[in-house]
């Protein structure tokens, strides 16, 4: 009989964790109820730069970009990518160009009312692989609000014609980042890729000349167009 009187109690048992068990998940069409809700990294990487604690309050936080404004702007470029530009006729040429491209930054800024000040932080300030650390402190030290990051990457092609003159393509890609110097958050990235047509002009000595002009026309229509972005952005902030 008290044989009997277990098995019952153990079937009971059984029975009912069966039943809990089923209930835990009985809610949302099966999915675990919010006990087993995650809401943080179960990852632990020593290697993080940031606590697990901040990385809550970075992503539950809000953020309003300060009123008024003064800009910092670097470009990025390693050597190879600055060699790249075979068509380029020499070294002088090819800084004139990256100039006009910072100055066309510039000028974008500078049409919101919001920008007091813009510069150019210098390469000296800058290591030759930059963190977001690196650029961070080199801003601080210009006292910046905020610094803007971008960088270029753009080619061309060439189809020649028997009879004719060979038409020129160039594409152009750039990304550029906006970062809060006194956050480190980036309320602002954006990446424009653009082309351009054309075939050498009679004015053009060579085909080098011509290339380098439609590939510096396909890197200012991306500019143009980030540059909309970017008045848009400071409009709504």
């Amino acid at each position: 009989m008290k044989q009997v009187t277990l098995f019952v109690l153990i079937a009971i048992f059984i029975s009912s964790c069966h039943t809990a068990k089923q209930a835990s998940y009985s809610s949302n069409d099966g999915y675990a109820n919010e006990d087993t809700l995650i809401t943080q990294s179960l990852f632990n990487d020593r290697a993080a730069t940031i606590s697990e604690e901040n990385i809550q309050r970075v992503l539950d936080g809000s953020y309003k970009l300060p009123q008024q404004l003064r800009v910092a702007i670097v470009k990025l470029e390693s050597s190879s990518q600055r060699r790249s530009y075979w068509y380029a006729w020499n070294d002088e040429q090819y800084l004139k160009t990256q100039q006009s491209y910072l100055d066309l930054f510039t000028d974008k800024f500078k049409q919101s009312s919001r920008v007091m000040k813009t510069f150019s932080v210098p390469d000296v300030l800058i290591s030759r692989s930059p963190s977001f650390t690196n650029i961070r402190e080199a801003a601080v030290r210009m006292q910046a609000d905020i610094v803007v990051v971008y960088s270029i990457a753009s080619d061309l092609y060439s189809k020649y014609k028997a009879f004719s003159k060979p038409d020129i393509k160039a594409y152009a890609t750039t990304q550029l980042i906006i970062m809060d110097v006194r956050t480190g958050l980036i309320p602002f990235s954006t990446i424009s890729t653009k082309d351009a047509l054309s075939q050498k002009k009679k004015e053009e000595l060579e085909n080098a000349e011509a290339a380098s002009r439609v590939q510096n026309e396909a890197v200012l229509a991306t500019i143009t167009d980030i540059g909309q972005k970017i008045t848009d952005f400071l409009n709504t902030q």
